[in-house]
């Protein structure tokens, strides 16, 4: 697989470890003959877990698994552990999917001697197979055996598909005068949409916080970051995002106020990161792109604004091309069924005015707008002029790479 044009220049970051947590990665050929496709993490007992999961009606078996145990306040004295394969998404395959669930989670709990209701997984690559879970379990041991707190880089390798570099990213924050570690890394490249998508995403702090308040905070935060993002629309049975913290850091535990505002923030800072990432490996992407409306009746009506452009085939395929054609913004907005009135609509590619006032504006140029065009990171800017309602989202071009990629999936 060639590397996104758009992949961060130094390659996969220096994660910082964080106290209580291990990975690990092996071969176990469930799809791939020539590389890893399982990795593990492990949490020590004490730790407390939250997660986001995927909106679709046909949500594969791991994620209804992880869902049932995340309703209820888990027990802290067992260690946790998150098992993930690449390859197969153990998705729309019946009782034998639950079943495969079932059979690894209890491999990895005798072998890590925890409970099963501490013990999640998560699938991704294609829908409609049966998992193979013969071969993860026989892994299992092996796993365990090579639990290193300094193999994300490792395990997040192992749950690629058809991304073409591997996720990371991190903060550290003070509180109290002590540090308190977030790192954290994602796979996803296509099947990217808002409500999660294909993704999966395994952030972890030594934080010291506990169950509602992590799941509180996490879900709030991925309404701008994960659930803001786009490279196709299409919504993933899959897509799984978890926060692991460990309490292993000698902060006070994070509850409300200023302590609580400062963990957020790095939080967010490391999911939005990891969201751009994923953008920025988008499937044949070439264009990174921005798309900010102002101006709306509500921030919800923004952001249905925001994703009608961002998802429009005819944008986000002029963009590939390097072509100034505001009309198609026009478009999408008018399309996307929000309060828009055609005579207050001001449209902007970066700084350069290009539309106002239901007209092409005075002062844009064509040979501005294309010039504009041919940026890697592109910016459009709408102000509805209706309201104060915000909302940025992000997405990517849509290049003949997109359809060779799923063209050739399988095959």
């Amino acid at each position: 697989m060639t590397l996104s044009p758009l992949a961060p220049k130094g390659g996969f970051p220096t994660l910082p470890v964080i106290k209580g947590i291990t990975f690990s990665a092996v071969a176990a050929g469930v799809k791939y003959a020539d590389r890893n496709d399982v990795m593990l993490a492990c949490a020590v007992a004490g730790s407390t877990v939250a997660g986001v999961f995927t909106k679709s009606a046909t949500r594969a078996a791991p994620v209804l698994d992880c869902q049932e145990k995340l309703s209820v306040t888990l027990a802290t004295d067992k260690p946790f552990a998150i098992l993930v394969n690449s390859g197969n998404a153990n998705a729309f395959t019946g009782s034998r999917g639950s079943g495969s669930v079932s059979a690894i989670c209890q491999a990895v709990a005798e072998e890590l001697n925890t409970d099963q209701a501490c013990v999640f997984t998560a699938s991704t690559g294609v829908i409609g197979e049966a998992l193979p879970h013969d071969r993860i379990v026989a892994k299992i041991s092996e796993l365990n055996a090579s639990l290193d707190a300094n193999s994300a880089e490792l395990a997040a390798n192992a749950i690629m598909t058809t991304d073409t570099f591997a996720k990371g990213a991190a903060r550290e924050i003070m509180i109290d005068g002590q540090p308190v570690k977030i790192a954290g890394f994602a796979k996803g490249s296509g099947m990217i949409a808002p409500d999660m998508a294909t993704m999966l995403v395994y952030i972890f702090t030594d934080a010291k916080i506990s169950q509602t308040m992590l799941q509180t905070i996490l879900s709030q935060q991925t309404e701008t970051t994960f659930n803001a993002i786009t490279v196709d629309s299409d919504t993933s049975t899959s897509d799984s995002l978890m926060v692991i913290a460990t309490g292993q850091s000698d902060a006070p535990e994070i509850t409300t106020g200023q302590t609580a505002d400062t963990f957020t923030a790095a939080l967010h800072g490391v999911m939005l990161e990891l969201a751009h990432l994923v953008i920025r490996d988008g499937e044949g992407a070439t264009k990174f792109v921005t798309v900010k409306v102002t101006g709306a009746h509500s921030d919800a009506s923004a952001k249905k604004v925001g994703l009608s452009i961002a998802n429009s085939p005819l944008v986000k395929t002029a963009i590939a091309g390097e072509d100034p054609n505001w009309g198609r913004v026009v478009m999408a907005v008018g399309k996307a069924g929000e309060p828009a009135d055609r005579d207050l609509l001001t449209i902007s590619f970066g700084d350069i005015l290009v539309a106002e006032k239901g007209w092409v504006s005075e002062s844009y140029t064509e040979a501005a707008g294309a010039a504009y065009m041919k940026n890697d990171a592109i910016t459009i800017h709408c102000d509805l002029g209706i309201g104060a309602g915000t909302s940025t989202v992000w997405t990517c071009d849509l290049t003949h790479q997109y359809i060779t990629i799923n063209a050739d999936y399988r095959s």
